[in-house]
């Protein structure tokens, strides 16, 4: 039996044109999306490839034709309407079908990093009834703040609503659906990344497909991932954590949760390709996450869980390098209320200025 519609709203710092309200077929989506976006998708493009030139080194970005192209054929292959609304989003910016396919793949062709991370998300969950929640901090390089965006898509053929973040050009990166199922993420380093699903369209296809947890873990199982990732998942009556390295999946469950950047699960620990400098950062955001979720009470408003978040160690400052991971935004999310809530943060050479001081008080 279909799970009843869970009406969804989002609450945002994010300027209006960030926030941009989609419906239709597949290509419909990718179509509208591009034509809002169209000046900034281009400008992105344009910026040193987005920004890949800057972040990822020399030798992750040779043949990139080449990669793409393997990587579009695995999404053709098993996700054909995510395959669609790439076409529709590259004819709607009036760019290149390769170029549609490089804003959904930025993390898996860069790859491992060589220089040091200072972190890559913190995220928590906590079953609470009607109070569930699944928050994270949204740690990126490559000055990614400006680009943060939230999404409300809902599907013509089937009236399935979606509410997530993401950023110019990608359709898709965490959020939650009108059945109540919400879905976060982190990066972990191990295996040998190949072509296959990249993680932040994985998401969009789970919120697009699943009513539950349960679901979501068949849909994993049935796809050819290309990366390492932790997943954390909860529709309200469970919260679990998949961490996935490929096509070998670990899964653990728990009433509350939290997850940094190094792996939990024995049996991916001894594969943890995480650097020491990241993995001592990592460590020490897991504490500080697991110590301020003991701290909020489960009925708290949302602007608890955005005050820890805002704190170091879990926020980690922007230094104003671009190679660096810093917080560009924060997400809290209530699935069995159907709230998402995002909060962008000031770029470094923001964070003076009141009137950037102000914006991020107002949600």
């Amino acid at each position: 039996m279909a799970k009843r519609a869970i009406p969804l709203s989002v609450v945002s710092n994010l300027p209006p044109s960030r926030h941009l309200r989609l419906s239709g077929s597949h290509f419909e989506l990718g179509l509208r999306h591009g034509l809002a976006h169209r000046e900034a998708i281009q400008r992105f493009l344009a910026d040193r490839r987005t920004r890949l030139d800057a972040v990822a080194p020399a030798a992750q970005l040779a043949d990139l034709s080449g990669r793409i192209a393997a990587h579009a054929e695995c999404i053709e292959w098993a996700l054909p309407g995510m395959a669609q609304e790439v076409r529709g989003l590259a004819h709607g910016a009036g760019i290149t079908l390769e170029e549609g396919y490089l804003l959904q793949l930025r993390r898996e062709i860069a790859g491992y990093q060589a220089v040091p991370t200072a972190g890559d998300c913190t995220t928590f969950g906590r079953l609470a009834g009607a109070c569930t929640v699944l928050g994270q901090t949204i740690d990126l390089n490559g000055g990614m703040a400006p680009e943060l965006s939230v999404l409300e898509i809902t599907h013509g053929a089937t009236g399935r609503r979606l509410a997530m973040a993401s950023f110019t050009g990608l359709l898709g990166y965490l959020g939650l659906n009108d059945r109540g199922l919400a879905v976060g993420l982190n990066l972990v380093l191990a295996g040998t990344w190949r072509p296959g699903i990249p993680a932040y369209m994985l998401i969009r296809h789970l919120l697009d497909e699943a009513d539950s947890v349960d679901d979501c873990l068949a849909v994993l199982r049935a796809v050819p991932l290309a990366s390492s990732r932790a997943l954390m998942l909860t529709d309200g009556r469970r919260l679990v954590t998949v961490e996935y390295v490929l096509d070998d999946i670990r899964i653990t469950e728990a009433d509350a949760s939290c997850h940094a950047n190094h792996f939990l699960h024995p049996d991916f620990v001894p594969r943890d390709a995480l650097n020491p400098f990241a993995r001592t950062s990592s460590l020490r955001r897991q504490q500080a996450c697991e110590d301020a979720l003991r701290a909020v009470p489960a009925e708290a408003a949302l602007e608890r869980y955005f005050a820890f978040m805002d704190a170091a160690p879990v926020h980690v400052a922007d230094t104003g390098d671009l190679r660096r991971e810093c917080t560009v935004g924060t997400a809290v999310m209530q699935p069995r209320l159907g709230v998402l809530a995002v909060r962008q943060r000031a770029p470094v050479a923001a964070t003076s200025s009141p009137v950037a001081a102000r914006a991020l008080q107002a949600v």
